[in-house]
């Protein structure tokens, strides 16, 4: 996935500068609804990993902060040319994940949801029902005009708050090590980059 780096931090200064520098690389763009609207998805995750010194147990958890481009309905914000093929580019991805959470928060969802249709769903798996605790805070207009975009968000939310997780501590588990494996050719194919 283009523009994905990881980084390695021991405290949370280093952490915290992590985040500033992606958030400086955060995409926005001016248009008829927004002054400084996300033309862009941000997703910060925070692989936590700590070994019980005395039990030697490993534990891993995972925090992801996203921040989703918002749905803008093309006419309301004029947007032409390059702008026009990131908003639709937006909706396709938001359009996936709408598929998604529809599937998951059913009755009696399918064993099997698939998540790899989008980068964003790929990406946002993990957080998306089985293992996870997950919290969505919806940004919504007061103006009548965005009546519509304001329902839409809140419906989204609505059907959100039906999938249901079940977080359990994640010891060293079968998962844990395969993300761990997914995480080191991550990093492998960043530094190959780097020395090239």
């Amino acid at each position: 996935i283009r523009n994905v780096t990881i980084k390695g931090a021991a405290d949370a200064g280093t952490l915290l500068a992590h985040y500033a520098k992606g958030l400086k690389h955060r995409h926005t763009r001016s248009h008829a609804m927004n002054d400084a609207s996300s033309r862009s998805h941000l997703i910060f995750s925070v692989l936590i990993e700590t070994v019980n010194r005395v039990s030697k147990k490993q534990t891993t958890g995972k925090l992801s902060l996203v921040d989703l481009a918002g749905s803008e309905r093309l006419k309301k914000t004029r947007i032409v040319g390059n702008g026009l093929e990131e908003a639709q580019a937006i909706n396709a991805s938001l359009h996936e994940l709408g598929q998604v959470i529809a599937t998951l928060s059913q009755d009696k969802p399918p064993d099997f949801v698939n998540k790899r249709n989008s980068r964003l769903t790929l990406l946002l798996s993990d957080s998306l029902g089985g293992n996870a605790k997950t919290l969505l805070i919806v940004c919504a207009s007061p103006a009548t005009y965005n009546l519509q975009e304001t329902l839409n968000s809140l419906e989204f939310a609505a059907r959100c708050k039906k999938i249901t997780n079940s977080a359990a501590k994640n010891d060293e588990t079968k998962q844990v090590k395969r993300m761990k494996l997914h995480y080191d050719q991550l990093l492998q194919e960043e530094r190959a980059k780097v020395e090239s």
